[in-house]
């Protein structure tokens, strides 16, 4: 490969001098230190809290001593050399059971002709791929952009690798082209230019590939990434920061379809240096979108209020969601921007990669690109350069913007307008505002970023794993194919009148916000799963919870009487019923809101849990017929009839009974607070009757039994058997006057649960099993039964420390978050579940948002203690009595 650099100053990954390549034994590994822990905190070898050195495996093959500029201690960190041993599939038809196979054998043939229909014949995507799951790719990192706007995921090698632009849509591809080039000269002669990445493709052969991935790490603490650089043998370090605006409680700048980087570099040199780097983007991804050609670039430089920026628009006008990409730097007085507006990605790249070698710069040509032909790819770079003494540090700043204002879904019948189009204009032409923006303020956001985060980093008590899943779980807020619209005067419900009259305001405040059940499961505010999910934008963006809610209230005076074959049983029923909660409000691909119920396995119409977690007198009405011999409690139909779809439920059981009983004891709470004398006195005798039912049908002296049916797995040992008083205890419930489960069998069962479904199961190492037998087996006798949820075992996490038992509640899940980021390199695509061995299902799946249900519980222990202290100890854990709804506990640690 010509790089045109001497080659006493090429590098590459091979055995040698330590400081010029990557030794076969290397120094030490860097590890993440976690603060010295106070005297008054469990010692660290106590169940639930880990060694500060959190990433010491995924940082065994760092041989650099660089530590980067300003990275902090608490995160995800590994060194880029690193691959993962442990590589898995998608769960599919093979992995089921012989017996589970009979079962489902009526609904795989139904599904194969419906998905037959659907890609053969209607050209659509399935809202479900069984047989065309997202293959495993252990690659991901940070997403670039808000809430709303659209993803970008950079990869934890640099990689520009998943995108959601089309909303919900998500294309899994690399970019070659778009990438980071580092250019160093000295005495005026380029010394070394090195593309910052340890790939080695196909095309721009030209370029200089293959970095030495062991000289390099990447650090990731959502919203912001680290990535550092030890360039070998030139005594340079480069720290690249990512950054982006989520920002709690923020209702503008969260909505922003940026990202922005930052680059520090430290010369430990006796010599000056001159550095350039140089950012390349691709507009489109190459593929189908691209081919018809008709993309254009074009230079862009805005100065405003005394900021001046600089650099490409990347113009993509393929319909039916055109958008501009804008690549921009910061200019100053001491950097220099230069651009090249046009190269070929699909070529060697000579005419780039000479240009920036001969001095460090671009060409930086005035004008517009010609159109690109049919089949013919177009990139553009951008190049910011500095100067830096002997052993000084130089900054150098980038944004990455896209401006797709109007979008359509699938359907094409409707057209929204994205959130941030209320703060930069409607009409396709603010990518270089955004830019400008994004870099005059994305100090304001680190500020903001830092203030909500310290308060959980600085906390010594808390494990180090904690701080990082409970942040970088996060991403799914964003890249969970996430919307967030305007919702115009014209365009309101005509359910907005009457006693319904006063969501509108909220709505038209605040917009529509969806987000995905999984990257997988392309269903909008799937509502059984976002019963788990929605600490999170309770605690952080409430008003987007209310939206949520609001929605869900008009969807269920709505119907659709379209009859519709569901695949589980083969049984045809309407598609919506009225005053019965949706299961989703739509499919991506189609056009949500207007078409409710994407889901066709089950007819959720009759499923136990949705009107539950929605506490509505118009749905608990409904939800009354479930309770077919008037005993106060409620009866599952002999089929998966809520979240579980997979695991068939029937008669009286602990996880819907116990929903139920909550959603009653929330309903005498609520009747009281209006004065609802009648309403208060009907539910309290309803509660009561159930309460007696529930005990003597399910409660066996240990737990609470999965079900009241004549099978063997009617005794298991169900991890989500405590959900109502999860809920119940969030919501400031659960005790004293308001107890509705006994707190001794409530902390019973726990233990239990602790004792058979996590310690039991997998070494206790692999979070809880959903379902685990007396005997100390996993419950096989469902698809499902046999699964870890990674949702599930974080509020059951949460339900643990509610009741005292704190330390057990961070070895259960602790066990989760070393399962998926540490041990299987499913960073930023947190699955659904996986089971003990081989598999993982639904890649980037809400329900781990749950993590948020822990913090709130921390919280309202925290506020307990200050007002009580403690009050006695149960287990391995402190046993506090927090009587505080999120609410209070929301006070800390981001105030609205």
């Amino acid at each position: 490969m010509g790089t045109g650099v001497p080659a006493s100053e090429q590098t590459s990954c091979a055995k040698g001098d330590p400081q010029a390549s990557c030794p076969e034994n290397g120094t030490e590994a860097v590890q993440v230190t976690d603060c010295p822990i106070p005297e008054d905190s469990p010692p660290q070898h106590e169940q639930g809290y880990s060694s500060a050195e959190d990433s010491g495996q995924l940082m065994a093959s760092y041989e650099g001593k660089a530590k980067g500029y300003q990275v902090p201690p608490f995160g995800w960190r590994i060194c880029l050399a690193h691959e993962f041993a442990e590589k898995r599939k998608p769960f599919n038809a093979n992995d089921i059971s012989l017996s589970n196979l009979i079962k489902h054998l009526g609904m795989g043939l139904r599904y194969l002709q419906w998905w037959y229909r659907k890609t053969q014949v209607e050209k659509k995507k399935p809202f479900i791929d069984l047989i065309n799951s997202v293959p495993l790719r252990q690659i991901y990192g940070c997403p670039l952009g808000g809430i709303g706007g659209g993803t970008i995921t950079r990869g934890w090698r640099g990689q520009f690798c998943r995108w959601q632009l089309n909303p919900g849509m998500y294309q899994h591809q690399t970019v070659i082209a778009n990438q980071f080039t580092v250019c160093l000269r000295r005495r005026g002669q380029t010394v070394y230019q090195q593309v910052l990445s340890v790939e080695r493709p196909s095309v721009l052969r030209s370029w200089n590939w293959g970095l030495c991935g062991y000289f390099a790490f990447y650090h990731a603490l959502y919203p912001r990434a680290w990535t550092v650089y030890q360039l070998p043998g030139q005594n340079v370090t480069l720290t690249c920061r990512q950054i982006t605006p989520i920002l709690p409680h923020d209702y503008q700048d969260s909505s922003l379809p940026v990202g922005v980087f930052v680059w520090d570099v430290e010369n430990e040199g006796d010599e000056a240096l001159e550095v350039s780097i140089m950012f390349s983007m691709r507009n489109g991804l190459g593929g189908e979108d691209d081919a018809p050609g008709g993309l254009w670039n074009e230079p862009f430089c805005l100065e405003h209020d005394g900021e001046t920026v600089q650099g490409l628009l990347l113009h993509h006008p393929t319909p039916p969601n055109p958008y501009t990409m804008a690549v921009a730097a910061r200019l100053s007085a001491d950097r220099t921007v230069t651009h090249l507006t046009a190269f070929d990605p699909d070529s060697a790249g000579q005419q780039v990669w000479q240009d920036l070698l001969l001095d460090g710069q671009l060409d930086s040509l005035a004008g517009k690109s010609l159109p690109s032909q049919k089949g013919v790819g177009i990139a553009g770079a951008v190049c910011v350069s500095g100067k830096l003494p002997p052993r000084g540090r130089h900054r150098l700043e980038f944004s990455l913007a896209w401006d797709m204002p109007r979008i359509m879904f699938g359907a094409k019948g409707q057209v929204y307008y994205r959130r941030y189009t209320r703060f930069f204009g409607p009409d396709g032409d603010a990518a270089p505002a955004l830019s400008h923006y994004a870099l005059r303020h994305y100090a304001d956001w680190e500020e903001k970023i830092s203030a909500w985060q310290s308060p959980v980093l600085e906390d010594r008590s808390l494990p180090a794993w904690y701080k990082s899943a409970l942040f970088n779980e996060l991403y799914f807020l964003a890249d969970g194919g996430t919307v967030w619209l305007e919702v115009p005067e014209d365009s309101l419900p005509e359910e907005l009148v009457g006693s319904m009259g006063q969501l509108r305001p909220l709505l038209q405040e605040y917009g529509r916000f969806a987000y995905l059940e999984g990257q997988e499961y392309r269903m909008y505010n799937t509502y059984d799963v976002h019963f788990y999910a929605s600490f999170a934008l309770i605690m952080l963006w409430p008003k987007l919870e209310l939206s949520l809610q609001y929605d869900m209230a008009l969807a269920t005076l709505r119907e659709d009487l379209t009859q519709r074959r569901f695949l589980m049983s083969g049984v045809t029923a309407p598609v919506k019923r009225r005053n019965v909660i949706p299961h989703d409000v739509g499919d991506p691909d189609d056009e949500p809101w207007l078409r409710v119920n994407a889901y066709e396995i089950h007819d959720t119409g009759d499923w136990k849990d949705l009107n539950l977690k929605f506490v509505l007198q118009a749905v608990m009405e409904s939800e009354m017929k479930f309770d077919k011999d008037h005993d106060g409690l409620i009866e599952n139909g002999g089929y998966a009839d809520q979240t579980y779809d997979g695991w068939v439920t029937t008669g009286p059981s602990a996880y819907c009974g116990g929903l139920w009983l909550a959603a009653v004891a929330v309903m005498v709470q609520m009747a009281a607070l209006c004065g609802a004398q009648e309403a208060q006195n009907k539910f309290s005798s309803i509660l009561s009757r159930g309460q007696e039912a529930y005990d003597r049908l399910l409660w066996n002296g240990r737990y609470y039994n999965y079900d009241c049916s004549s099978q063997p797995q009617s005794c298991s040992i169900m991890s989500d058997q405590c959900a109502g008083q999860w809920f119940l205890r969030a919501s400031g419930l659960g005790e004293g006057d308001s107890e509705v489960f006994p707190t001794q069998q409530v902390v019973r069962a726990l233990q239990t649960i602790f004792e058979f479904n996590v310690q039991a199961f997998a070494g206790g190492a692999m979070g809880a099993v959903n379902g685990m037998q007396p005997c100390g087996v996993p419950d096989t006798s469902s698809v499902q039964s046999d699964e870890v949820w990674v949702g599930v075992v974080y509020g059951l996490a949460a339900t643990m420390i509610q009741e005292g038992l704190t330390c057990e509640g961070f070895r259960t899940a602790e066990g989760c978050y070393r399962t998926v980021w540490e041990r299987l390199g499913l960073a930023f695509q947190t699955p659904e579940a996986y089971c003990q061995r081989r598999v993982f299902r639904s890649l980037a799946y809400m329900r781990p948002l749950s993590i948020w249900a822990m913090q709130l519980a921390l919280q309202q222990q925290q506020q307990h203690k200050k007002a009580s202290g403690p009050i006695s100890k149960r287990g391995t854990g402190l046993c506090t009595r927090p009587k505080h709804g999120p609410k209070e506990a929301m006070a800390n640690p981001s105030p609205e």
